[in-house]
């Protein structure tokens, strides 16, 4: 199985259960999965729980729920996995953890398009005078990496079928975004 394929099927069948669960209670769409990149078996899934505390978005989540079961793991053995491109917060997290890498399925753009969740380029704009996609993709200290980028280089037959994985995560997330949507007025979160 490519690297491709298993962060699909991450996102697919571990991380979007938990993220329906928590559309459900209020929180937004935003996952992350911790994977060791020897055999790319997963160590952890999480998803946003914002209404318990604001910073916890689904990659910062991701990272205390890690820490708080699987100590000891080196980060430079693992693959950080986000549904979504992560927040500046969320990178300074991966970065202070360690890793080395992360990949993502949706862009900021997505965000701030498709999911009506737009503070993530607001902030890199307003706070870090940065456009969309301003940042260093590959830097000192990771190298982060759009799952879509890396299904566009599989071959045929597999691109046509993760393709269409992709679609079906996509229509997944669309449909968790129209439930966020509909209730985020009800929830607490700061920047809803």
């Amino acid at each position: 199985m490519t690297i491709a394929a298993r962060l699909l099927d991450v996102i697919e069948h571990d991380i979007l259960p938990l993220t329906r669960q928590g559309v459900a209670a209020g929180n937004k769409v935003f996952g992350a999965a911790i994977l060791r990149k020897s055999d790319l078996s997963l160590v952890i899934a999480e998803t946003n729980n914002e209404l318990e505390n604001p910073l916890w978005h689904g990659e910062v989540h991701a990272l205390k729920r890690f820490y708080e079961t699987t100590p000891g793991i080196p980060t430079k053995d693992l693959i950080f996995l986000s549904t979504h491109e992560p927040c500046t917060m969320c990178m300074s997290a991966i970065t202070w953890a360690g890793f080395d890498n992360f990949y993502y399925f949706f862009s900021n753009e997505d965000s701030r398009d498709a999911f009506a969740i737009p503070h993530d380029l607001k902030i890199l704009k307003e706070v870090f005078g940065l456009e969309p996609g301003g940042y260093r993709r590959s830097n000192a200290f990771w190298h982060s990496h759009a799952i879509s980028d890396l299904v566009e280089t599989e071959s045929e037959p597999q691109r046509a079928a993760l393709k269409t994985q992709a679609a079906h995560i996509r229509a997944a997330y669309d449909g968790l975004s129209g439930i966020y949507q509909s209730g985020k007025d009800e929830n607490k979160i700061p920047l809803a």
